[in-house]
């Protein structure tokens, strides 16, 4: 089979599938039901002086008149900043946890120019849902859908001019320690994620030719207590047994580094920003 001859869209929709039956999950937003965790979220968004939200923000086309569409906003790291150089603000969130936690944040932070839609990206109906027009509309690293394709249909649809998407590259930290404790919790590889080369491949098939930028993010985990990594990391590795438990914290103990009063499990990642301009790519053609 040439390249030519190759379905990226449906090469996407394989990993994306695989990656998620071995995560035992039907999508990502379940994973922030808890507002805790979506808390958690929101303050390690912050670390390094808010490096990856200071850094996205910088990359976006943004005015004063700015109408921002922000697809998959978490708890808000991005929109209220945001939304205070802007005009007007959407934000996109299905997880319950995450959501509740976007309206907190946007009522303590008093942003009045931003509203909120509680539904998968795949559930919007750019019509009857969404305040556009839009001339800014980027998903940052949310973009977590079986069909790419229809999802950036839809993010054309809603644009009048830009579109961003942030997705990772190569193998992030994180995964290399599913792939490394997969076989001894569960006996079986890890399935990783689809990643930006295919969403660049299903965007040349569609007929579109983005700007590509390469960056390396150091991210960090940050906890009070040992305990409470091993609380946060359990769930994301599905362990259940005490047998599981012992095998997940020899590994977390091998990596885990203490920082004043808190402890820390550093990271990076690879990560691709993707954007274009949809009036150079018409839709139609």
């Amino acid at each position: 089979m040439t390249q030519t001859n190759i379905d990226w869209n449906e090469c996407w929709k394989e990993q994306w599938q695989k990656n998620h039956e071995i995560n035992k999950r039907k999508d990502t937003s379940g994973m922030w039901d808890e507002q805790d965790a979506a808390r958690k979220f929101y303050r390690m968004s912050y670390e390094k002086n808010g490096e990856r939200v200071n850094r996205t923000i910088a990359g976006l086309a943004l005015t004063p008149e700015s109408r921002v569409l922000d697809v998959g906003a978490g708890p808000g790291a991005i929109t209220i900043p945001i939304a205070r150089r802007v005009s007007h603000v959407t934000a996109v969130e299905p997880s319950e946890g995450m959501f509740a936690v976007l309206k907190e944040n946007l009522r303590d932070e008093e942003i009045e120019n931003a509203d909120c839609i509680q539904k998968r990206w795949e559930d919007v109906d750019v019509a009857k849902d969404l305040s556009g027009p839009y001339n800014l509309v980027f998903a940052s690293f949310s973009l977590d859908v079986h069909d790419m394709k229809a999802a950036i249909t839809k993010m054309c649809e809603a644009s009048s001019q830009y579109v961003y998407i942030y997705w990772f590259a190569g193998e992030a930290s994180w995964e290399k320690m599913a792939k490394d404790l997969w076989p001894k919790l569960h006996g079986t590889a890890y399935e990783v994620s689809p990643k930006s080369d295919i969403i660049f491949s299903i965007l040349y098939q569609m007929g579109i030719y983005p700007h590509v930028e390469h960056f390396v993010y150091e991210h960090i985990y940050r906890f009070s207590t040992e305990e409470e990594a091993i609380e946060y990391f359990r769930p994301r590795h599905l362990v259940t047994t005490e047998e599981q438990e012992e095998l997940l914290r020899e590994y977390i103990m091998q990596s885990l580094e203490h920082d004043g009063d808190t402890v820390t499990v550093p990271g990076h990642s690879h990560r691709m920003k993707i954007w274009w301009d949809v009036n150079d790519f018409p839709a139609d053609e």
